[in-house]
């Protein structure tokens, strides 16, 4: 039934990176006896070294850290620049299962529908799990927009219903019609691939020209939207949870914290040991030397 879209997602996980990436990807997963890295995010798209590059790292084996992922920052010197990544570290398994919507998390498929490349593996076992669990987040987000979108639509009237509900549902700042912004800059990666997840999923629809007619039932339509909802409540307190953790896990949490700042405000902050050890009680000294260093 998914053989279609897994192909297509095992396609688009082959997209090309810089060799900068792929060198920092090797090195996280080595490090970390990962099965695979992913990259995703902004640089993905535009090919840029610029900024922070994202990254997802997988783990063998079961999860034993109950609020995941664990969160780092990392920098490396490059020819006359230093490069940065943010480093997301879960299971593979734990992963997949969340990309599937068997979890209360709703940031893994959201986030995963959207482009990704495959750019790291321990060896070639490990694509076909990882394939699987991207094109199960296809699946879930493209069943949800069926539920929450219009009787019938365009394509994009349902991936903008899923992204603004998922929107809300976490403590994300995001502008209004970021959706859109999705969208359009994917434009590609999202071509058809709505009715390609819904006939993975086993959802009947009909089509008319540009517009998707989805064959739900009421039932089926109901049991969607009721996973929604439990997952809707969910999000901001697991959003909570995982910032509370991170105040006190994020590796590289004062040096990400100096580069955010000297990038938004100019203002140079040192990472001290006592910053680095202590992020959060050094945080209204900082505060307090930008606001002085900008009047």
């Amino acid at each position: 039934m998914s053989g279609g879209l897994e192909d297509r997602i095992a396609a688009s996980l082959e997209a090309a990176v810089a060799p900068e990436v792929r060198e920092i990807a090797g090195q996280l997963g080595r490090e970390a006896g990962a099965r695979a890295v992913l990259f995703y995010g902004s640089n993905l798209r535009t090919g840029s070294l610029d900024g922070v590059l994202d990254f997802y790292v997988l783990l063998p084996g079961a999860q034993h850290e109950r609020i995941w992922p664990r969160v780092s920052y990392r920098e490396w010197p490059a020819e006359g620049a230093v490069l940065r990544a943010k480093i997301a570290t879960l299971t593979l398994e734990t992963f997949a299962r969340a990309a599937s919507g068997a979890s209360r998390d709703t940031t893994i498929w959201a986030r995963f529908v959207q482009p990704s490349a495959l750019v790291w593996t321990a060896d070639e076992s490990a694509r076909a799990p990882v394939i699987a669990a991207i094109a199960a987040a296809a699946r879930t987000a493209a069943r949800l927009a069926a539920a929450l979108g219009p009787a019938r639509g365009t394509a994009s009237e349902y991936w903008r219903a899923l992204f603004r509900a998922t929107y809300r549902a976490e403590f994300r700042v995001e502008k209004s019609g970021r959706e859109n912004d999705i969208l359009s800059v994917n434009a590609a990666h999202f071509e058809g691939l709505l009715p390609t997840a819904w006939e993975a999923d086993g959802i009947a629809f009909d089509r008319h020209g540009d517009e998707l007619v989805p064959r739900l039932s009421h039932a089926e339509r109901r049991r969607i939207l009721a996973w929604w909802r439990t997952r809707e409540r969910l999000g901001k307190p697991l959003n909570l949870l995982r910032l509370t953790k991170a105040s006190t896990t994020f590796d590289g949490a004062a040096a990400y914290a100096a580069w955010k700042i000297e990038r938004h405000t100019g203002v140079a902050i040192p990472v001290t040991p006592f910053r680095e050890k202590h992020p959060l009680l050094a945080a209204p000294g900082v505060l307090w030397k930008v606001m002085r260093a900008r009047r």
